[in-house]
Formats: structure tokens, C-alpha cells, sequence
């Protein structure tokens, strides 16, 4: 018998709570995905407080969802809406966000995530994080198993990106669950701190942020973990290139020569770190008229394209300046993860990086 959304709530609809109804009817099951026998869904509690008490109930879960005929594989996440009562402002129970890194030996990067790309700029304004986020989603769209990581500390865009602006839960003080949009698995500092206060933080705290949001995560099986880096060539790059061994680095641009100024920087600090560059991207590479049909060429022409064939580089593609990206990105809902010229731009984006082998 074939898997179906029905089928597994039908099931899950016979847990039921303490204190009345059960998990479909009172709508915890989130980020239900089905693919090829494998089940994966997020169970929201209302609260770290009760999350706490559900390990039973998820357990419980998993072995209904996995003696359904054709389930091949299950995986159930806790996860909650809102912060502890007694937590620290912004933050999971029990779990300090930054400080000094912890002294490591070996790689910081979890056995279970196959390959980690970064996707860097030097630049800020350039639509790094618009790529990551559209690059992680119509991956997941290929059936491959993603994560996002925002990097990005100190203006972490990712949540509004990717619609999501729940607390995750950390029902040990000493793990993370992260969350789960669009079939990709999120984290991003930007979920455990107040949107509106700044990051105040010297470098220390932010690889040690950096380090917990890697190592601490429960990432799960992945194929790909998608890092959103922040402009420049500093601590966060630092600690990701050398204690995360990324598989290589996505190097975002626009055309004109400001931009790649600061992406030649962005690329030597990769080589310095022996970190391999996979491509380059050119962002914002033309406008299209929507009244008149005419092309312009805002940022210039072909930059990126010239400076990857100057480096021997892979020019990965060119993306225009495009309204509906934007609206998509405010929305939460990104452009790859519905139908039209752009999300079939990142669909040929994300075959290239599969069937070169890279994810």
C-alpha cells in the first residue's frame, strides 16, 4: 500500500494527549514529508515545558509511523512554540547562546551531514543569502536531504527567508532542534535572540555561537548542509573553513567592479584556507522591463563571468534582478520553492551542483 499524508495522520491521530485531543487535531505535526518510504515530520509542542514531557509520546510516534507498510524509515523531531518560562530572553531552556568556543579536537562537522557548502560574497548587499536559501530549497526539491545554516550572526536574514520564526527546542540545555521549512532544516541564531536587538558580540562569542550551531544541532541525515556566511573575511569563516571542513565554497557576486573587489578577497581567503572554490554565481546580472520588455544591464555586464573564466573557475550561472525573488524572500516563501523562470533558474543551479557530483 502506498504512503500517504492521510495514512500517517490517520495514525498519528491516535496519540493522544493529557490534557485533551491529540496531535493532528490539535495541529503539532508540522513539515510532514514523504519520500520514497522515508517519513519525516516535526512534532510542535505549545511549549519547551511540555516538549520536555513528550520524548515518550515521539518515540511512540515513530514506531506507529514505522510498522506502516511501505515506510522504509522514520524520523520524528520535538520541537516547541514559544520559550521557557523561566529561560533567559531569546533562549532555549537551559542553553547559553555564544561565549568562548570549547576547545575541540578534529572537525566540528557531525558524521551524519555528508558534504557542507559555504556560500560567501566578501560583500554584503549582493544577494548572498537570498541564493542559500532559493539553493537549499530547490535542492530539497531534487529529493536531497538539506540543511541551512545562517551564519550570519550579526544580521541573520534566514527566518524571514524561509517563513519561520519559532523558538527551536533544547529539552537538555545542551542540544538544539532545529527547524524545518519548505523540506530543508533550518537553524539560525536569529531564532533564539530578540529580532529587533543587535548583536553586540566580540569574536569569541561569535565562533562559539558558530560552533554550537553546527555541533550542537540536531541535524539529522543530510545530504547537504547549506552555510549563508556573512560578508567579509573574518572570525565566522575562520572557524568554519578550519574546524568544519567544508566540501567548498559558492562564491556570490554582482557584475560591477566594486563587487569583485571584495569577491577576489572572499576567494583568496578560501584558497588560503585550503578551503576548494566549486563556482561562482553573478547576481543581479540584468533587468528586464516588465512594461516594455527592455534589458538593462544596471551592475554591468558579465563581470563574474569573466573573472570565473580569468580563474579557471566553473561560471555556475547568472541571475537577474527579479521583483518576484524579492516578494518571495520578504514573504517567506522562496521564489525556488514555487513555479516560473526563476525557480527553474535554481533548479538548473542545483542540477549542475548534483550531477557534477558536488552534492
Amino acid at each position: 500500500m502506498e504512503v500517504s499524508k492521510e495514512r500517517i495522520e490517520a495514525e498519528l491521530s491516535r496519540l493522544e494527549l493529557p490534557d485533551g485531543g491529540d496531535v493532528v487535531s490539535r495541529d503539532m505535526v508540522r513539515a510532514l514529508s514523504i519520500e520514497d518510504g522515508q517519513v519525516r515530520f516535526v512534532i510542535e509542542a505549545p511549549s519547551p515545558e511540555m516538549a520536555q514531557q513528550m520524548e515518550t509520546l515521539r518515540a511512540t510516534a515513530e514506531r506507529l509511523i514505522g510498522a506502516l507498510d511501505g515506510v522504509t524509515g522514520v524520523s520524528v523531531a520535538l520541537t516547541a512554540h514559544g520559550p521557557a518560562a523561566k529561560s533567559a530572553p531569546g533562549s532555549p531552556p537551559g542553553l547559553k547562546v555564544g561565549g568562548h568556543p570549547k576547545p575541540t579536537q578534529g572537525s566540528l562537522k557531525p558524521a551524519s551531514i555528508k558534504s557542507i557548502i559555504a556560500v560567501g560574497s566578501g560583500k554584503g548587499g549582493v544577494g548572498k543569502s537570498t541564493v542559500a536559501s532559493n539553493l537549499a530549497v530547490a535542492l530539497a526539491r531534487k529529493g536531497k536531504r538539506v540543511g541551512l545554516l545562517d551564519a550570519d550572526i550579526y544580521g541573520p536574514s534566514q527566518p524571514r527567508m524561509m517563513g519561520v520564526n519559532k523558538r527551536p527546542a533544547s529539552p537538555d540545555g545542551k542540544t538544539i532542534e532545529p527547524l524545518h521549512a519548505h523540506g530543508v532544516t533550518i537553524m539560525s541564531i536569529g531564532f533564539m535572540l530578540d529580532p529587533d536587538k543587535a548583536v553586540v558580540w566580540r569574536g569569541p562569542m561569535l565562533m562559539g555561537a558558530l560552533q554550537q550551531m553546527i555541533s550542537q544541532v540536531k541535524w539529522g541525515d543530510l545530504d547537504v548542509l547549506i552555510v549563508d556566511l556573512p560578508p567579509g573575511t573574518g572570525d565566522v569563516q575562520l572557524t568554519l573553513c578550519q574546524k568544519a571542513e567544508p566540501t567548498g565554497a559558492i562564491i556570490v557576486s554582482t557584475p560591477q567592479d566594486v563587487a569583485l573587489l571584495d569577491a577576489r578577497k572572499a576567494m583568496d581567503m578560501f584558497r588560503t584556507l585550503k578551503t576548494p572554490i566549486l563556482g561562482m554565481i553573478e547576481n543581479m546580472s540584468t533587468f528586464h522591463c516588465p512594461n516594455c520588455g527592455h534589458e538593462a544591464h544596471i551592475f554591468g555586464e558579465g563581470g563574474v563571468r569573466a573573472e570565473a573564466e580569468k580563474l579557471g573557475l566553473p561560471f555556475l550561472g547568472a541571475l537577474p534582478i527579479d521583483l518576484a525573488t524579492r516578494l518571495a524572500g520578504d514573504e517567506g516563501t522562496p521564489v525556488a520553492a514555487g513555479e516560473g523562470p526563476m525557480a527553474e533558474a535554481y533548479a538548473a543551479l542545483a542540477d549542475r551542483l548534483t550531477k557534477g557530483g558536488i552534492v
